[in-house]
């Protein structure tokens, strides 16, 4: 699979619970562990048991089907009408720009069709380097040299492998000449390096 695209999701929770419930019948709240940490201010504001489930929009769905009075879910507030719930307060997020990115993906064969040459300005890799002094300097090095904006760098430990690293990368770039001169550059300076996808940078949804 290769990277095609990205949206860019404004992310908003409200709480809801039984139609027959209000406030003052709360003493549980159910939702996913990031979404309670996107919510901690509210929650701290609240005396009500903090339980972690697999999926926002699930904790709603087993209140509803289970009919567990006095409980309450953390998600988004469509889920509310799907499952026959009621919205007791919305935007309860501490965040109120937290933004979530997904990637679009698709067969490496059809990506010309559904992104276009002349947009893209982006790019995603993943690559290992020798466990030697410097190296992840020299990468960097490179990249400020073409003036290539790095967005993003994450390393992971290699399993099995100690003191060595897989780093996840994100460039943007307006000049898609340049951006291959600069891959072409550091390759060599990898063990090995991997082009996850080019695409257009995504906007932000609200």
């Amino acid at each position: 699979m290769t990277i095609v695209g990205e949206h860019k999701l404004r992310i908003s929770h409200s709480i809801m619970c039984l139609p027959e419930d209000d406030w003052k019948d709360i003493t549980e709240v159910n939702s996913h562990p990031v979404a309670l940490m996107q919510c901690r201010n509210f929650l701290s504001e609240h005396e009500m048991k903090i339980v972690e489930v697999a999926d926002t929009a699930g904790a709603a769905a087993n209140i509803s089907r289970k009919q567990l009075h006095g409980h309450a879910a953390i998600c988004h507030k469509d889920a509310a009408q799907i499952y026959g719930m009621k919205v007791l307060q919305e935007g309860i997020e501490t965040n109120k720009h937290n933004f979530t990115r997904f990637l679009v993906v698709c067969n490496p064969e059809k990506a010309h069709t559904l992104r276009k040459f002349e947009e893209l300005n982006k790019a995603s890799l993943v690559f290992t380097l020798p466990h030697e002094e410097g190296s992840l300097s020299a990468i960097l090095s490179v990249l400020s040299f073409y003036k290539l904006n790095l967005t993003k760098i994450q390393s992971l430990p290699i399993i099995g492998k100690e003191w060595q690293y897989m780093f996840y990368i994100d460039l943007s770039f307006n000049d898609y000449k340049r951006y291959k001169q600069a891959i072409n550059a550091i390759t060599p300076l990898t063990k090995e390096l991997k082009l996850l996808g080019e695409y257009k940078n995504g906007r932000e949804t609200i």
